[in-house]
């Protein structure tokens, strides 16, 4: 565990894949065609809370949504690339415009899509109910699903890592 502490201090952006990860990974079509995705609200929480001690937060979908958009708007994500199903492109993209170094960004991901951004980041996160291939390749693991408090998990490890964690959580007692 100390590895992955010393890896999470170093984080200063966390990508996150969204369907399986922020979500359970079910999509909801209606009648109309729109598409409906539940996120939870505590990794949300989450991912505000750590965008506030300085980290910056991206998402890299395969899919494009415009629900994605106003959550992640909503959620003050800065970097939001959609319809990326190849995400290394994308990924490269994101490194050089925030101009951070491999060993300086975490990657959440759920499934083989997620592997070849996965195993060029500094810490690789696989949710609890990713693919057995992610979760082989990734250096830590949720305790909680995808969509199901993973994105918390994820925000609360790199928060206690850096120092941030009971500062935070202060404000609530």
């Amino acid at each position: 565990m100390q590895d992955i502490l010393e890896r999470a201090k170093a984080i200063r952006l966390v990508i996150f894949d969204v369907d399986g990860v922020l979500t359970d990974g079910s999509l909801y079509l209606g009648d109309d065609g729109q598409e409906y995705k539940a996120f939870n609200s505590r990794d949300g929480h989450g991912m505000t809370m750590l965008r506030q001690t300085g980290v910056q937060l991206a998402v890299i979908t395969g899919r494009t949504s415009e629900v994605v958009r106003i959550r992640m708007a909503s959620l003050g994500v800065a970097h939001v690339y959609q319809g990326r199903r190849d995400k290394l492109p994308a990924y490269e993209e994101l490194k050089q415009a925030v101009g951070l170094a491999d060993e300086e960004i975490a990657y959440v991901g759920d499934d083989v899509v997620d592997l070849p951004v996965m195993r060029r980041v500094g810490l690789s996160i696989a949710v609890a109910d990713a693919h057995p291939l992610v979760q082989r390749h990734a250096h830590w693991q949720t305790r909680s699903a995808g969509g199901r408090g993973a994105g918390r998990d994820v925000c609360e490890l790199i928060l206690e890592a850096q120092g941030n964690l009971d500062a935070m959580m202060a404000r609530y007692l």
